[in-house]
């Protein structure tokens, strides 16, 4: 389980279902970021930070569930309509909700306190939307089991998340440097839809690394 090769295979997939995904994710990723360009308008700093958040937890697990119900289909050699996918997000986002508060809670309590915990927790849940999607799993038992199925694989989830996550910071820090704030309100609203939605390429290298790790203990179980 190579990260290079996890990498490599995410990136071929992403480019071979571009204009899928494109067209599954994009509009909602851009709803989001107009959303937080009111909120962030609208509030000053100094204000109450969880109104980002509340955005987040709106639109997220929309366009996040059904993205990975595409991976799952796609991976199966099945071509799910775009409204087939939503409907079924839709009825997920109750419970991917909730475990994106909890996630998200847990990750910005562990970034404070010396952000290696944070960093940690980062790693050790990174599983837990795909068993909620896929496998049914309420929250709490998903993320029980994202920290259970990522033992032992941290460093290579650590990579590939790095990996992608790395670039982006660097090419959003760019973007602020050509356009320094103030910004045109259109322009910043197309810069963060367009950051916002490579983004989503984390989540198809963390499903490619979710569908080996998943598939490990059952080639131990036929060896035994």
């Amino acid at each position: 389980m190579n990260p290079f090769e996890v990498l490599r295979d995410s990136l071929y997939f992403f480019k071979r279902n571009l204009g899928q995904i494109v067209q599954l994710c994009l509009p909602l990723v851009m709803f989001e970021a107009f959303l937080q360009q009111i909120v962030d308008n609208n509030t000053s700093p100094e204000g109450f930070p969880g109104y980002s958040v509340l955005v987040g937890l709106l639109v997220y697990p929309l366009y996040t569930a059904a993205l990975i119900l595409f991976l799952d289909a796609r991976s199966r050699g099945e071509s799910p309509r775009t409204r087939d996918l939503l409907a079924m997000s839709t009825t997920l986002w109750p419970r991917f909700a909730l475990l994106t508060a909890l996630n998200t809670l847990l990750i910005l309590l562990g970034l404070s306190l010396y952000f290696l915990p944070g960093i940690w927790l980062m790693v050790t849940l990174a599983f837990a939307e795909y068993l909620l999607v896929l496998r049914g799993m309420a929250p709490l038992a998903a993320m029980k089991e994202s920290l259970r199925l990522t033992r032992g694989h941290f460093l290579r989830i650590l990579v590939c998340i790095l990996a992608v996550m790395a670039p982006l910071w660097l090419l959003k820090g760019l973007s602020l440097e050509f356009y320094p704030q103030p910004q045109n309100p259109v322009l910043s609203w197309l810069i963060d839809s367009a950051h916002s939605f490579l983004q989503l390429f984390t989540s198809v290298v963390l499903f490619r690394m979710f569908m080996l790790v998943g598939e490990a203990p059952d080639k131990n179980d036929r060896i035994v």
